[in-house]
Formats: C-alpha cells, structure tokens, sequence
C-alpha cells in the first residue's frame, strides 16, 4: 500500500474549486442580493439575523464551515486568526437586537475573509498550520456563540417581564 499524500497546493485562488466555492458562498451570505435603484448589496447573512438566536447562529455556522475551509486550503495560522476575529465581530455585534441587525447589513465578515485568504495566496505564503490555534479559536467562537444566545434570551426575558 502506498502511503497517502497530499494534492499540491494550487498556485492560486483561482485555481482551487473549493476556494471558488467559498467565494461564491460568502458572495451568497453577503452580497447576493442589490436593492433596486442603488448600489447597496446584502446577502442571507442580515436576512437571517432577523430571525432572533437561530438565524445569527445559523450564519455563525457557515462563517465557520468556510473558515475551515479555507484553513484546509492554505490559510497560514495568522490569517486564520483575523478572519476569526471577523467572524467574533460580526457574531457578538450581530446578535445584538436591532443594532446588530443594521450591523449585519454593513459589516460583511465572509467577504473580508476571502479577501484576506486572496491577499495570501497573492503574496504566496498560502501554506501553514496552526492546527492548535485554531481549536482554540473554535473554542472562543462557541464560547462567544453561547454567550451570544445566553444574552439574547436574557434580553427577550427581561423585555417580557416589562411589558407583563
């Protein structure tokens, strides 16, 4: 049996299919969408906020599932670490009760990430691990999720206790 190796790694972002497919999914969950006559663009992403706790942590879940893709793909522990940190933003904010509905809306965390990972690949440094350091990332995003969840159900019961 022979033993396993790993593809090489595409010369550029463009040329990995799976990384196009991150492109267009954080394309979907940011800017799929133009409201008629103007220049502003949304995607599922704010839609989604709109629905309390499920829908800011459905789009938390994706933002992840492409962070990790991206990882796999060549994204260097340090990169890995600010687009953590978009998907933290834009997760506490977003799940802040109408301001981070309007937060949602501007702040798009999926596209900045791909533009970090392009950056990377267009300087050539797309290949690193940080392995550790994204566990612990993921640990902190769950931590935050919860915390996330936690305050939106504090905040829905203190409003209930106030106009009971």
């Amino acid at each position: 049996m022979l033993p396993r190796t790993q593809p090489p790694l595409p010369s550029s972002f463009d040329a990995d299919e799976r990384l196009r497919w991150v492109e267009r999914v954080a394309r979907l969950m940011d800017s799929q969408f133009q409201l008629p006559g103007t220049r502003f663009r949304f995607g599922l992403d704010p839609l989604l906020g709109l629905l309390p706790v499920v829908g800011d942590l459905s789009t938390t879940v994706v933002s992840v599932a492409l962070l990790m893709t991206m990882f796999r793909h060549g994204a260097s522990g340090a990169v890995v670490v600010r687009m953590a940190l978009n998907i933290f933003i834009d997760t506490v904010v977003g799940g802040i009760p109408i301001l981070g509905n309007v937060f949602d809306f501007a702040y798009k965390s999926n596209e900045r990430n791909v533009a970090l990972l392009r950056r990377h690949y267009a300087e050539g440094r797309h290949s690193g691990s940080g392995k550790g350091l994204i566990v612990l990332l993921l640990m902190v995003l769950v931590a935050g999720v919860g915390l996330v969840g936690w305050g939106s159900v504090a905040l829905l019961r203190w409003g209930w206790h106030q106009f009971n």
